[in-house]
C-alpha cells in the first residue's frame, strides 16, 4: 500500500494532538495512514501497526481500541500509561525509541526504528562491540529507574539497520529506584537475558 495521510499540528477537536512531538492524528488518519499491521494482538494485546506519513516518515502505532471494551478501557489504559511513562523516563537514551505521544489513552505513538529481530543466526554478522553497547544501554536504562523484564523475547531487541542495538515494547517494564533492593532483584532478569544474548550471538559456535 501506498497511501498517505497529511499530519498536521493542530488544535482542532477532530484530532488529538501529540504532546510530545507537537503533531497530531485522529483515529480515521491511523486507518488511512496503515502500510502494514506488524502485530495483530489477541484478546489481551494491543495492534501494533507501522504508518506512514504525507512527509514519508513512518511512525509505529500501539493500539487497544480493537479489543474488548472492559479490556481496553481498564488494562489496555493502564498498560499504555505505563509503557508511555517508561518511554518517557528513557528519552535519549541511544536506541530506545521516542514516544512521539498518544493519539488518545488507548494508543501510542512511536518512532519507527527498522531492524532485524536478534536470533543466533546473526552471529558473526554484528558490528563489533553490539553485545557491549547492548550491555551500556541496558544498564543507561537501569540507572534511569527502568527493568525491562522482557528482553529475552526475541523481539524486544533489534539489530538496527544502523547496526546498533534496539529495545522496544516496554509494556512489561518496572519502576524502581535503582539503588534500591528490588530493583536490584529485578535487574538480574534483564542480566540474564543479556547473557542470552551474548552466548547466542558469539562468533565462537563452543560458546552457543
Amino acid at each position: 500500500m501506498n497511501r498517505r495521510v497529511v499530519v498536521a499540528d493542530t488544535s482542532s477537536t477532530s484530532e488529538t494532538r501529540c504532546g510530545e512531538s507537537g503533531f497530531a492524528i485522529s483515529r480515521s488518519q491511523i486507518d488511512a495512514a496503515t502500510v502494514e499491521v506488524l502485530n495483530r494482538g489477541g484478546w489481551a494485546n494491543p495492534d501494533v501497526l507501522l504508518l506512514e506519513l504525507a512527509d514519508g516518515r513512518r511512525v509505529v502505532v500501539k493500539d487497544y481500541q480493537p479489543r474488548g471494551r472492559l479490556l481496553r478501557s481498564t488494562f489496555g489504559r493502564w498498560v499504555l500509561g505505563r509503557e508511555a511513562r517508561a518511554y518517557r523516563k528513557l528519552a535519549g537514551v541511544r536506541g530506545v525509541p521516542a514516544l512521539l505521544g498518544q493519539v488518545d489513552p488507548l494508543a501510542l505513538v512511536i518512532e519507527y526504528r527498522p531492524g532485524r529481530i536478534l536470533s543466533r543466526s546473526l552471529a558473526g554478522e554484528l558490528p563489533e562491540g553490539f553485545v557491549t553497547e547492548l550491555h551500556e544501554m541496558v544498564g543507561e536504562m537501569h540507572a534511569r529507574g527502568v527493568v525491562h523484564l522482557d528482553l529475552r523475547h526475541r523481539s524486544n531487541v533489534l539489530a538496527g539497520n544502523d547496526g546498533h542495538p534496539v529495545l522496544i515494547d516496554f509494556a512489561s517494564a518496572v519502576f524502581a529506584h535503582p539503588d534500591g533492593v528490588i530493583a536490584r532483584c529485578l535487574q538480574r532478569i534483564d542480566a540474564l537475558a543479556l547473557r542470552k544474548w551474548k552466548r547466542k550471538l558469539s562468533s565462537d559456535p563452543g560458546t552457543r
